[in-house]
């Protein structure tokens, strides 16, 4: 019999994780930086938790066999959990809260046979503020980290989950799930075979097309028929977008029509495109989140929230090209070996000293059983600079191998 990982799942071999850990070390620094500090959450979680008041969808979520009551889950994203952490545990702290994570998520995938289900992600969330200066750094967050990776070839494709969702509250309410799913599919059949008003289906089209260059987009969305608090809406996304294009980071693409698959999301929701391959590939994914800390409160009370997740695996794809990423495993810089039973008290000890260096060093005991030879043709084919021979008197005898 051979043994496999689970279905969905796979294993990181050690050249896999230094290029992972390379990706996540220089994510950490930038959130470092700007004053984020890492939370941890639990893998498992109550599935009311995990479906944030039905946002997600039950069928994303793998479930788990319990004796008890409790329906419990594997966490498919982190916001609903450090929303659920902050309201709980952290009742007395003072806002903004900024929080990043680097963490694992399961996902069921229903596509194709043995379709990868966990993933790791890396982002943010700020708690406890909403507006202008809140949103604009998320999305300049999200910037710092690409640049930090060395990518330059990307573009942030911006929405408004508050005004799409409002536009759409003109429609049917038994037609509006059906007009959602539609624009969010770029889906004209659909749209031009429901059962419509003219005016209704002009307004769908209208909403199809509300994607491209900001100021277009801007123009025709302001000729719709809004209401004041519409209009409020569209002016706040005009400030954004006005002051990032005078930032000057990033391409931006204004997008009405984008909808998340996740639908607790009440402001501005964004994804984090590629350029460089001829398929689009999504980086990560995020948005504003205005009610969802409120369904964990012990009061029910609102907390704003605003956050993003980048996909650690689709950067590790796109940065794979550009040779940026570690090309072999670490070697160890030492090799100590005792030379005689009487010496091994020594070679621990002279290891220890390598190790205590100000700098990280690795060292590694010859566990026995080779020549000196094969001592010798190991370090070599392990890329090991040095070699220490350890006298029976406890005098190291070196030796270099470059």
């Amino acid at each position: 019999m051979v043994y496999q990982p689970a279905a969905g799942a796979r294993d990181l071999l050690p050249l896999d994780v230094e290029k992972k850990r390379w990706i996540e070390d220089r994510l950490q620094q930038v959130f470092h930086r700007w004053g984020y500090h890492r939370i941890i959450t639990s893998t498992l979680e109550r599935m009311d938790t995990l479906m944030a008041g039905e946002a997600i969808q039950r069928q994303m979520v793998i479930q788990l066999q319990n004796g008890e009551d409790d329906e419990l889950g594997l966490r498919p994203e982190l916001t609903a959990s450090i929303a659920r952490t902050v309201v709980t545990r952290m009742a007395n702290a003072t806002y903004p809260q900024r929080l990043y994570y680097n963490a694992n998520v399961f996902r069921r995938t229903w596509d194709r046979h043995n379709r990868q289900q966990e993933f790791y992600q890396a982002g943010v969330e700020l708690l406890g503020t909403g507006g202008l200066l809140a949103n604009a750094e998320v999305l300049l967050l999200v910037a710092d980290c690409l640049a930090a990776l060395g990518l330059r070839e990307w573009h942030l494709i911006l929405g408004e989950a508050g005004i799409t969702r409002s536009l759409l509250s003109a429609f049917p309410a038994n037609l509006q799930d059906k007009v959602r799913s539609a624009i969010a599919h770029l889906d004209r059949i659909t749209i031009d075979t429901l059962p419509l008003s003219d005016k209704l289906r002009d307004r769908a089209r209208t909403m199809l097309d509300l994607r491209g260059p900001s100021a277009d987009v801007l123009q025709k969305v302001s000729s719709l028929d809004l209401d004041e608090e519409q209009r409020e809406a569209v002016n706040n996304l005009k400030s954004l977008v006005e002051l990032l294009e005078s930032e000057k980071k990033f391409p931006l693409i204004l997008d009405l029509s984008l909808i998340q698959t996740i639908d607790y999301y009440t402001g501005i929701v964004f994804e984090v495109v590629n350029d460089t391959e001829s398929q689009a590939r999504v980086l990560g994914r995020g948005g504003r989140y205005d009610q969802l800390l409120g369904l964990y409160h012990p009061q029910g009370e609102n907390i704003p929230g605003i956050g993003f997740g980048l996909s650690i695996e689709d950067l590790y794809q796109v940065l794979l090209s550009t040779q940026q990423l570690p090309q072999v495993t670490p070697a160890s810089d030492w090799l100590v070996v005792p030379e005689t039973a009487s010496a091994n008290a020594f070679a621990f000890a002279y290891a220890q000293k390598l190790r205590d260096s100000t700098d990280l060093v690795r060292v590694e005991i010859d566990l026995g059983g080779r020549d000196a030879d094969a001592i010798r043709q190991y370090a070599s084919d392990r890329g090991i600079a040095q070699i220490a021979w350890m006298k029976a008197d406890g005098s190291p005898e070196i030796e270099s191998l470059l």
